[in-house]
């Protein structure tokens, strides 16, 4: 073996040696973190939750209980899970239907149900709207059973934009209606107005009580979002964090319509007597970091596509080939039921 050959054989063993130390290096250099940015091996800020293996799972003997529940065989139990009742939400994402089973109680919902719905310096129904909605977003013992929904949510993907695209799924598949119940205040009778939990554990909503329950998982996962309110239709809607340039009258939050299966940023939908919201819609912001669709906000493409399929639909009765194809796509992606999307 000549000098030549030898040399090249040394150049190609350091590259060999160089290239398998670039490997071991750098896959030092990752961090491996769970879907809500908890590091492997360590507990979420959501207890009593630890990142193990891409996977955030319950470990109270490591990570403790939060002061709303106490330790019990490794788990966090609190004082309000008494009668469990399972309860399926659907979802669909992207075309792909799918369940969360999740488990609510019946003592919390009665614990919730009792709590007043006014305050006696409430100077008119909206405040006292307001003030309630405000107030049970922040109820310790709601919280407390409703995050293990969030974690769920987490841990079905990386994605946070998907984590928000199948909560919204989740509570707008969600059947709509009242409650019977009515509240008094001040000799008048008002509408009794659910928690986000007792959404859950109803399995119905309106559109107000939706969107609350809604804001709370936004929230939890991080997301800035604001209650959209339209007074002329008594229509509430939420608002998730979005771009400027995609939002509802440049308020920076992207309309969504929580009483039935609706694309995000689409507020054209058409209602049942009042046809599409007109009026100019109050807007209240709620605490939240993340925006929506700064990478992929393939929703605000669909819904132009859907906005001009229903306007060729309004004006000539008719749609042609490729809107038809268009359209019954948008249907599958995003679990529409009807091509006038009317919410009832």
């Amino acid at each position: 073996m000549d000098k030549k050959e030898i040399f090249k054989i040394s150049i190609l063993f350091t590259l060999l040696i160089f290239s398998i130390f670039l490997i071991v290096f750098s896959s030092k250099l990752i961090v491996h973190t769970c879907n809500d940015e908890t590091l492997y091996g360590e507990c979420s800020k959501i207890k009593p939750y630890y990142c193990s293996d891409g996977s955030l799972i319950e470990n109270a003997s490591f990570c403790r209980c939060s002061t709303f529940s106490k330790l019990e065989s490794n788990k966090c139990i609190s004082d309000y899970q008494i009668n469990p009742k399972e309860i399926a939400l659907n979802y669909t994402l992207r075309g792909e239907k799918n369940q969360i089973h999740f488990t609510v109680y019946q003592k919390l919902y009665s614990y919730l149900s009792e709590i007043p719905r006014y305050n006696q310096y409430d100077p008119d129904e909206e405040s006292i709207l307001l003030n309630f909605k405000l107030k049970s977003l922040d109820n310790q013992e709601q919280r407390e059973l409703l995050l293990p929904l969030v974690i769920m949510i987490q841990n079905l993907t990386s994605d946070k934009d998907d984590q928000a695209r199948i909560a919204v799924s989740i509570i707008q598949n969600i059947p709509f209606g009242n409650s019977n119940k009515k509240i008094k205040f001040g000799g008048v009778s008002l509408d009794y107005f659910r928690y986000p939990y007792e959404v859950l554990y109803d399995m119905k909503g309106v559109c107000g009580e939706k969107s609350e329950l809604l804001a709370f998982l936004l929230r939890e996962l991080g997301y800035g979002s604001a209650f959209i309110y339209y007074p002329l239709e008594n229509h509430e809607a939420l608002g998730i964090q979005c771009p400027l340039k995609n939002s509802l009258n440049n308020s920076g939050y992207c309309f969504i319509e929580t009483t039935g299966p609706s694309i995000i940023s689409d507020y054209k939908t058409e209602y049942l007597g009042v046809e599409q919201l007109s009026s100019n819609p109050e807007i209240i912001s709620l605490e939240g970091n993340s925006t929506f669709g700064k990478s992929n906000f393939y929703e605000y493409r669909d819904f132009k596509i859907l906005d001009t399929i229903r306007f060729r639909m309004r004006n000539y009765g008719t749609i042609n080939f490729i809107q038809h194809l268009q359209f019954q796509e948008l249907k599958r992606k995003y679990g529409l039921d009807e091509f006038t999307a009317y919410i009832f």
